[in-house]
């Protein structure tokens, strides 16, 4: 006997094929690979996103399996970081309107996982705002310094140790432990990390390239362990530290405490969607 199949849940699982075969695919490949028009693949992945299958970066709107279905390729552990502080972000950054980035931590420096400079309508056309991956220092940024003064001393020394070792210019603070751990002191005593009045922007191991930005950033703490960093940028001439740091660092207070929140939910979910 032959039954019918259900049109909807194929399409769906065409969906899901072909995100088997990339990390992440744009809507244009995903139509490419599965010749479903584009609103019918909106749809398949609005109910895909929502039954926690699939995420949508904030950064470049590129999909891939969420990494808490336990389906799918498997990702770093900064990729379940990304995707709790995605939606989070969005929300900041609907509310203070200025853009946020989510970094890691990767070796000698740091490196942003998700951002909403996309979003921020204070930030038009600007080169750098969908560029994940980017690497930044350590010693000299805000989001650096947030998570050197809050992780544990063990990491901060293995960091630290690494750096000693750099010829980077922007790692010659390392070399000057007494200097470092004022500033530092000076981060925990703030509650906040700002940027070093040196630093205006640019890459890790690049040249310096000014942004013309300034920047607030706490650490992602949970207890012992410390998941990143997340800041909130502005226009430097827009206002000083302590004038936004008195506007929106409440938000941004409260964007880190849910980051850390939903980490915790999808850990206690991870049994039931199939997780070891």
């Amino acid at each position: 006997m032959v039954h019918e199949t259900i049109r909807g849940l194929e399409r769906g699982l065409q969906v899901l094929d072909a995100l088997r075969t990339s990390p992440t695919l744009s809507l244009q490949e995903l139509h490419d690979a599965t010749r479903i028009s584009k609103p019918s693949l909106l749809r398949i992945l609005a109910t895909l996103s929502k039954r926690g299958l699939v995420y949508r970066r904030l950064a470049d709107g590129r999909y891939r399996f969420s990494d808490f279905s336990g389906i799918g390729r498997k990702h770093d552990r900064h990729d379940r970081v990304a995707e709790a502080a995605g939606p989070v972000l969005d929300r900041l950054c609907h509310k203070v309107l200025w853009p946020s980035d989510l970094m890691v931590p990767a070796g000698d420096h740091m490196e942003r996982r998700e951002t909403t400079q996309a979003y921020s309508p204070f930030f038009p056309n600007r080169t750098q705002r969908n560029r994940l991956g980017q690497a930044v220092g350590w010693l000299l940024t805000g989001v650096g310094r947030a998570y050197l003064a809050f992780c544990s001393d063990q990491e901060r020394e293995r960091i630290l140790q690494r750096l000693r070792n750099s010829k980077k210019p922007e790692d010659q603070l390392a070399r000057y432990p007494k200097r470092l751990d004022l500033i530092l002191a000076e981060t925990r005593k703030r509650g906040y990390a700002i940027r070093d009045p040196i630093f205006l922007g640019g890459s890790y191991g690049e040249p310096p390239q000014d942004d013309r930005l300034a920047a607030i950033a706490l650490p992602l703490v949970d207890g012992r362990r410390t998941y990143g960093s997340i800041n909130v940028l502005w226009i430097r001439s827009a206002f000083t530290v302590e004038q936004f740091a008195a506007r929106h660092l409440n938000d941004l207070e409260q964007a880190a405490r849910e980051i850390v929140d939903a980490l915790h939910q999808h850990k206690r979910d991870a049994p039931a969607l199939g997780e070891a």
